[in-house]
């Protein structure tokens, strides 16, 4: 025993106390990991370099596609200090626990038959809280997020991530070791120098890039239904061309989009024959080709 556990508040009799109970709680948790994380085929980590290119739009929208085609999908919320997602499904409901099942998994929010939802918000009182968290309690809260939710079999788990390379994409990175990247971006110079920062931490800490997906590639005008190029477009393309990667669609920016997201209805994967709307089921179309599924009878 070390001179500073002699000091230690926690220390029992047996020279172990919290520490020895901390490492067997997560000695079980990564039991339960690896056990839920066995029964999803295939992690998708939706990232970014910076903020405000959409990246929470194309998760959703992503996720509810793939689900719209008869998959059975996940999609994790992992964007701790501004999770968004539960309001841009429009799903209200809030966790209800009693002491009797305090340790039985917790039941993810439903969309639909095909959708299962996690956030943090899910888990609130009030959601207008800020949450005032560092690192460690980040980490945890993601690993609790595959170790003690009810995710059943899956065929995709996509986990939306804040923007950036700080503790929730390098968590994720570090619990699932087989996720694929899928980065976002827009066509202008400055966030394409984020994003190869974003492709260079995929690299460094060893997670497979599926593609790259430039949101906002000019703007569908509300008039006369055709493209303008407002931030140019082609930039996300370049990028995946300069890095060897898979460029896995552009998606137009359309007014649509912003309403049908703050209306809790992802308009993207609608249905609706839009330039937008097809644009986005390519990039669909690419995903699954990159990492197909076979689906269960």
């Amino acid at each position: 025993m070390s001179d500073a556990c002699k000091t230690c508040p926690s220390k029992s009799g047996d020279q172990k106390g919290t520490c020895g109970s901390v490492k067997a709680t997560k000695a079980v948790q990564n039991i339960a990991i690896t056990s839920a994380l066995s029964k999803i085929k295939r992690k998708i980590l939706v990232m970014s370099g910076k903020g405000g290119v959409g990246k929470s739009t194309v998760a959703t929208n992503l996720a509810l596609g793939l689900a719209n085609r008869g998959f059975q999908v996940g999609l994790m919320d992992v964007d701790l200090h501004g999770p968004d997602i539960c309001r841009m499904l429009s799903l209200t409901e809030k966790l209800q626990r009693t002491r009797e099942d305090k340790n039985a998994l917790v039941p993810p929010m439903r969309y639909n038959d095909t959708l299962k939802v996690m956030s943090l918000e899910y888990m609130m009182e009030n959601r207008d809280e800020a949450i005032i968290w560092r690192g460690p309690l980040k980490i945890q809260a993601i690993r609790q997020f595959i170790a003690e939710i009810d995710w059943g079999k899956l065929d995709y788990l996509v986990i939306d991530a804040p923007p950036g390379t700080g503790d929730e994409p390098l968590s994720v990175a570090q619990t699932i070791k087989d996720v694929n990247a899928l980065v976002v971006t827009t066509p202008q110079e400055i966030a394409l120098a984020d994003v190869r920062k974003s492709i260079n931490f995929c690299r460094h800490v060893n997670i497979n890039i599926l593609g790259v997906v430039e949101n906002m590639s000019g703007f569908i005008c509300p008039h006369c239904d055709k493209p303008v190029d407002i931030f140019g477009t082609g930039g996300g393309r370049k990028t995946a061309l300069e890095f060897n990667l898979p460029f896995l669609g552009d998606v137009p920016m359309d007014p649509k989009v912003v309403a049908g997201g703050d209306a809790g209805k992802p308009y993207l994967s609608s249905g609706v024959g839009s330039v937008a709307t097809k644009a986005f089921d390519q990039v669909i179309d690419n995903v699954i080709k990159e990492l197909p599924v076979k689906q269960e009878s």
